[in-house]
């Protein structure tokens, strides 16, 4: 199978704080990330998130305050989710 992806991911294990209008505050850590996106780690991810969602999430545990960005669930795998980088227009 042919890896069409734009951008090359990067292994990257931090916490996640997750903002969820329905679930609320969720912590889950990362597995990698690249320009457009970044993979997370989820038990059971197909019953707390549907493709096409939109939330906030801000990284921790940094020396400074991460930024908040928004992210949009784009795909499901068994150990987690794959979130895109949502920008403003």
């Amino acid at each position: 199978m042919d890896n069409k992806r734009e951008f090359r991911r990067s292994p990257l294990k931090v916490q996640l704080r997750i903002d969820h209008p329905v679930h609320g505050k969720m912590m889950v850590t990362t597995r990698d990330i690249s320009e457009s996106g970044v993979f997370v780690v989820i038990d059971d991810a197909r019953s707390l998130l549907n493709i096409g969602e939109v939330f906030s999430g801000q990284v921790q545990g940094l020396p400074v305050e991460a930024p908040v960005v928004r992210l949009e669930v784009v795909r499901f795998e068994p150990s987690g989710v794959g979130l895109v980088f949502q920008h403003d227009a």
